[in-house]
């Protein structure tokens, strides 16, 4: 059986007139503050469920009753929202 001829592909070259829109230079590192506030809602959200489980619904505000519950989930839901900012 005869062989086949081989192909000999260009290498690519992207085209220079077209610009990215995002640069090396616009993606900054986040600043401290951002992975620190994180890591404090999350601390702040699990401490606030664990009082309210911990003191039979008694604590932290007891008259806002399940609220507590959005409370400290709510904490924890922020922080994910900041850590996907953070670079």
């Amino acid at each position: 059986m005869p062989k086949s001829q081989v192909r000999k592909k260009k290498v690519y070259t992207p085209p220079t007139d077209i610009r990215p829109s995002t640069t090396a230079q616009s993606k900054k590192p986040s600043p401290v503050w951002v992975p620190a506030s994180a890591v404090a809602l999350i601390v702040i959200g699990i401490s606030w469920l664990v009082v309210y489980y911990l003191s039979e619904q008694q604590y932290p505000v007891e008259a806002w009753r399940y609220w507590n519950l959005a409370i400290g989930f709510g904490c924890m839901v922020a922080s994910l929202g900041i850590l996907s900012r953070w670079r």
